[in-house]
């Protein structure tokens, strides 16, 4: 997520998809150099009005309170369904891409809050998307819209989590200079994700895989 030019994090990840054969990149996967970064646009392993959330505290399951930087907003279109499992998972994936950007903003490849929301290759590929902001000297800023989030959950307990991302504000950011690295919005601004998810002993849904394609005709507006 994030309209970017994030040429090192495209590097890492793209060398990284091939351990998961799916992902978000020259119109696929999280290797993306040409736009954004989240949660999603990546490889890893899934009605109510919109709102954004900036923190979350944690609770029995001792989920880490992740904060995101000021100017950072990630919308999220459903946050809830009406059922409970389902509204479960929308809430473990709002905090996991929300642990992206706050890793981002720290500068922190090796983030707890990532690495308990996501498991794996998921794991894996974050770290690497993260790294190469690092190595960019870059962060995000501006607001991305997650929209059109269903879920579905199988028979074996896993569950497949839908969803769009409008990047047409989110930006990423010099951090030495602070120069907001602003594209013009494009057909490339809007990207469809497919996630999978697992819930642990703990009883949080972790992001396993994610997959997405970059100017998808079915998020365009």
């Amino acid at each position: 997520m994030r309209n970017h030019k994030a040429t090192t994090a495209a590097a890492a990840l793209a060398a990284a998809g091939a351990l998961l054969l799916t992902g978000c990149g020259g119109g696929s996967k999280r290797g993306d150099d040409s736009k954004k970064i989240a949660g999603a646009d990546t490889g890893a392993s899934a009605s109510a009005s919109p709102s954004a959330s900036a923190s979350s505290t944690p609770d029995a399951a001792n989920r880490p309170k992740v904060v995101l930087p000021a100017g950072d907003v990630l919308t999220f279109d459903p946050e809830k369904t009406g059922d409970p499992v389902k509204d479960a998972i929308l809430a473990d994936n709002a905090e996991y891409q929300k642990a992206i950007e706050e890793a981002i903003d720290k500068q922190d490849p090796k983030s707890k809050s990532v690495a308990f929301y996501s498991v794996g290759k998921a794991l894996i590929i974050d770290t690497q998307w993260i790294a190469g902001f690092v190595k960019d000297g870059t962060s995000v800023t501006g607001t991305t819209r997650l929209f059109n989030r269903e879920v579905t959950v199988d028979k074996d307990g896993s569950a497949q989590l839908t969803y769009c991302g409008d990047e047409t504000k989110g930006f990423t950011k010099d951090r030495k200079t602070g120069k907001v690295n602003v594209t013009p919005p494009d057909k490339n601004s809007y990207v469809s994700y497919v996630s999978r998810l697992r819930k642990n002993a703990q009883g949080v849904w972790q992001t396993t895989m994610v997959s997405s394609v970059r100017g998808d005709q079915k998020c365009q507006p």
